[in-house]
């Protein structure tokens, strides 16, 4: 073989390392836009509706994961411990979470070289025409091809940009998940206990309403009173007898919809019942800012976002050639009766895919749904964003007039005893009829039911409170 020009000789490692350099710089392209969110809507200091009865400034600053221990209640910091391992809802958004985790690494793969090897055995038989006689053939052969796609214009890259902002976003909809199941969780739990204290109201009253029937009966075995007084006594007794056994079964419904939430058969689940409700909490108020980062909803909806800007690098690099490495080899060895023969050959070198030269705009189709993809997860980052400040600011509304209606319900209830107290003891006297008295315990139950239901409600408020402010998440445990 003849020597290597000198020139040639001094030329080569030049033409290596511009060859290197020039694909190096070309695996540096990256053709989606630079990823900027676009800015909040304008942040007050402080939520407007924030009162006396939310402070504006929490005690602890940092995010609690379990929320719910701020109720102090100790059997439902057992039920809410018991979602986790038995809901299957969130099970359900678990496997959601794994499956776009895996299809994060199968993105990376695409960096890879993909290898496959091959083998093959044959046996063919050959028949002379002119004797007759016959031969047999046995060919084995084996190979192998590598293949690499180098990432010029970071299609691979944006794929798995594209990917891992999709699993992230799929962990913050775990965390809503979970964060929803437990709100729920929280709410029917104390409407369970509403329904106890309205029950327990109820029993109170219909023993009361039993023994002012027996006492206008009395009288009227007298002829003190009439039989109307007796028939108004006895329809006031068979009503609430009628309503407390309808609070029974709606008992009996949120009960059994506990159970299905924290993953238990509603045929074996039970909870005894309580008679009073539990006081309500004071819930600390982050800053608005503070709400962007702690809400799943908003996180998610950035995530996605930031997807759809990957996708437009995508999109892009579809107008550019993909260049391919590839290599193969094998053997084949061919064995007869007369000859055994064997055959070895290799190949090495790129292949550029052919490019569209006119695909009819399907292209720039592609790249323009990717744009509106991305406007469209812009415009849903905004509004849920909007949300999360509007769904905060009524449940402090809700919190601090509620807590003022409260506080008037109880005057109204303490008014209504002593009406009904009064207009018992003057039918006793004989000074009115029993009609004063049926409107006077009517009022008094009135009210005893205003008051378990606005204290149920204030309950059911600060739990949708928690949950607006994005309960106890945290941005932890996403996929880098």
């Amino acid at each position: 073989m003849a020597p290597e020009p000198p020139a040639a000789r001094r030329r080569s490692p030049a033409v290596k390392k511009s060859g290197v350099l020039l694909l190096t710089l070309l695996s540096t392209c990256n053709l989606a836009p630079d990823y900027r969110p676009p800015a909040p809507p304008t942040l007050p200091a402080t939520f407007k509706e924030t009162g006396p009865w939310t402070p504006a400034q929490p005690a602890d600053p940092s995010a609690r994961a379990d929320w719910w221990t701020i109720m102090a209640d100790a059997r439902l910091n057992d039920l809410e411990s018991r979602i986790e391992h038995g809901s299957p809802q969130l099970a359900a958004a678990v496997a959601r979470y794994d499956q776009a985790r895996a299809l994060v690494r199968r993105a990376r793969a695409e960096f890879f070289p993909q290898i496959d090897a091959s083998s093959s055995a044959e046996r063919e038989r050959a028949v002379l025409v002119q004797t007759g006689n016959s031969f047999d053939y046995r060919t084995y052969a084996a190979g192998g091809t590598i293949a690499w796609e180098p990432d010029i214009w970071g299609r691979i890259r944006n794929l798995v940009a594209a990917a891992r902002s999709e699993a992230q976003a799929s962990a913050d909809d775990l965390a809503g998940m979970r964060l929803s199941l437990e709100a729920e969780l929280g709410e029917d739990y104390f409407q369970l206990r509403g329904l106890d204290a309205r029950i327990d109201v109820l029993r109170r009253t219909v023993t009361a309403y039993q023994a002012a029937l027996d006492l206008t009966t009395k009288r009227f075995t007298g002829g003190s009173a009439s039989e109307l007084d007796v028939g108004r006594a006895r329809t006031q007794l068979a009503s609430t007898q009628s309503e407390l056994d309808q609070q029974v079964a709606n008992r009996a419904l949120t009960e059994h919809a506990i159970a299905v939430l924290i993953g238990e058969d509603p045929s074996l689940f039970s909870l005894p019942p309580a008679g009073t409700l539990d006081p309500v909490p004071p819930v600390p108020v982050t800053a608005p800012s503070t709400l962007l980062q702690r809400r799943p909803d908003v996180a998610a909806a950035e995530r996605h976002m930031a997807a759809a800007n990957a996708r437009i690098g995508i999109a892009r690099a579809a107008f550019f050639p993909t260049i391919t490495l590839g290599a193969s080899g094998g053997s084949s060895t061919t064995t007869g009766m007369l000859l055994a023969a064997g055959t070895g050959v290799w190949a090495l070198g790129p292949a550029l895919a052919t490019l569209a030269v006119f695909d009819g705009g399907r292209r720039f189709a592609d790249l323009a749904a990717m744009h509106a993809a991305y406007a469209e997860m812009a415009a849903n980052y905004r509004q849920t964003a909007l949300t999360a400040f509007r769904e905060v600011e009524d449940q402090l509304a809700l919190l601090n007039h509620l807590a003022d209606a409260s506080a008037r319900q109880q005057e109204a209830v303490s008014a209504a005893a002593r009406t009904n107290q009064l207009a018992t003891i003057q039918y006793r006297e004989g000074a009115v009829d029993y009609l004063q008295v049926v409107i006077a315990q009517t009022a008094e139950l009135q009210a005893r039911e205003d008051m378990i239901a606005i204290a149920t409600r204030r309950l059911a408020a600060a739990i949708d409170l928690v949950r607006a402010l994005g309960g106890g998440w945290q941005a932890t445990g996403r996929p880098a």
